[in-house]
């Protein structure tokens, strides 16, 4: 019901917030009879704010077209290299007509970054993207927002959350021979699960994994999203905060946890932030301040952009993330593609590179939480794992802006290319050696379970950028 209430609330506010940015735009036109007013540009900028602050806001595109590698622009061509259900496989290929430059982007390590199911749309990582995309190919799951997705697709549930990482960790290992995976908040927790589940059938596992303010064991140091979430029951959850999809979606009947009701939750942990942003845009506009009026619409068009989660997979997550521990208390099942049973072992990891990173001053995922990998990942040895606290880092700070730009991309990017080298050098004596039809790295990769049945494991010629 309050699904069906808020979206015709929306409906019944559309229309005054199209004629909220007629107004500010009417007096904000110095050549406008309104605009002569002497009030003009503080009615404009109210009008903006009130357009700004009732309006819907889409899903915003990742709008890469161009990255600088070593002082050479290179054209970015973004296309989805595998559609699922609930998520698309995206890639960010990149072009350039510069000899030098082609031959250093060929040798660059593959990276599959898993964005967070959480909320926000994957663009809220484009920032992660855009600076990665300098030394790497770069991969990203682009998830679906659940209200779009007909109920005749199924239902969605973290086992297949985790199901969807290993297809994509198989299809680069195709291309590429092998990849690394870096995982933003949420997703640590699954593909840490991915990861296991394929080392335990003697897969061939990633070089490298890096882990970033996720929620590996909630326990430690727990924030107020944490205490949420295991302070009340599972059918609290169940009862308080899960609707059907509205008629008007293509996954009508759908069980959901809204983005609506999401959004209100980020709102509320700080609201007094969002109330001081707000204001001083208004006071941007009426300065005449656009480089600053623009960034704050830059940030809150990411922000506001919500989408739905599967009911299935959210009251999962809850239960076996932060009320259950399973991960770290060794107790997580997860359901195959062919239905059969798995139990997630995490010690069996013994050949992938791991670096935690976490942000000193994280409000949604506390300190030692993702640092918890290490231990529960003993088979790693331990010149293989390392930790990175980001001194002055919130949450989005280890991921977005300036101090993932230049104190944590330095890292993670040292970090991958030390484990890349054993691949090229690999590679490279293979491409030395004619009688070998193919890496045999690459034939690992595609060996995988037989009992997978998975477009991921079609084998298909190396892509070079």
């Amino acid at each position: 019901m309050l699904y069906k209430l808020y979206e015709a609330q929306r409906s019944l506010m559309e229309p005054l917030t199209d004629l909220a940015a007629s107004a500010a735009k009417l007096y904000a036109n110095p050549l406008s009879l309104w605009g002569l007013h002497p009030l003009s540009q503080r009615i404009s900028a109210g009008y903006d704010l009130l357009h700004r602050l009732g309006k819907d806001y889409e899903k915003p595109e990742f709008g890469l077209r161009t990255a600088d590698v070593d002082g050479v622009d290179v054209a970015i061509h973004e296309r989805v290299e595998l559609k699922k259900p609930f998520c698309e496989l995206r890639r960010f290929k990149r072009f350039t007509d510069d000899q030098a430059t082609l031959s250093k982007l060929k040798g660059q390590p593959a990276v599959l970054i898993v964005a967070p199911l959480s909320g926000h749309y994957a663009t809220l990582l484009r920032d992660t993207v855009k600076t990665m995309l300098k030394d790497h190919k770069v991969y990203i799951t682009d998830w679906t927002n659940a209200r779009l997705v007909p109920l005749s697709e199924g239902d969605f549930h973290l086992d297949d959350y985790v199901n969807y990482v290993q297809e994509f960790i198989r299809h680069l290992q195709v291309r590429y021979g092998n990849c690394h995976v870096m995982s933003v908040c949420q997703p640590t927790v699954p593909v840490l699960a991915a990861v296991s589940l394929m080392a335990s059938r003697g897969e061939l596992t990633p070089l490298s994994m890096v882990m970033m303010g996720g929620p590996i064991d909630a326990s430690k140091s727990p924030t107020k999203v944490n205490n949420l979430a295991m302070n009340q029951s599972l059918s609290w959850f169940e009862n308080h905060v899960i609707y059907r999809v509205p008629t008007r979606f293509p996954g009508a009947g759908r069980k959901v946890y809204p983005g609506f009701l999401q959004h209100s939750g980020f709102v509320a942990m700080n609201p007094s932030n969002h109330a001081r942003s707000h204001y001083d845009y208004f006071q941007d506009l009426i300065k005449g301040d656009r480089s600053s009026a623009e960034t704050h619409r830059k940030f809150y068009d990411e922000y506001n952009a919500v989408l739905d989660m599967d009911a299935h997979y959210y009251l999962e997550t809850i239960q076996t993330v932060f009320q259950d521990l399973k991960l770290v208390n060794g107790t997580w099942d997860v359901r195959g593609v062919d239905g059969q049973i798995e139990h997630v072992r995490p010690q069996d990891i013994t050949t992938t590179a791991l670096l935690s990173v976490e942000g000193e001053l994280d409000d949604i995922s506390g300190s030692g939480q993702t640092e918890a990998v290490h231990t529960i990942c003993s088979g790693v040895p331990k010149t293989m794992q390392e930790h990175y606290e980001v001194e002055g880092a919130g949450h989005y700070g280890i991921f977005a802006g300036r101090r993932w730009r230049e104190m944590v991309y330095p890292k993670v990017k040292a970090f991958i290319l030390r484990y890349q080298a054993p691949l090229l050098a690999s590679l490279s004596a293979q491409a030395q050696t004619p009688a070998t039809a193919e890496p045999q790295v690459a034939a690992q990769a595609s060996a995988s379970s037989p009992r997978r049945k998975s477009s991921a494991r079609q084998k298909a010629p190396p892509q070079q950028t």
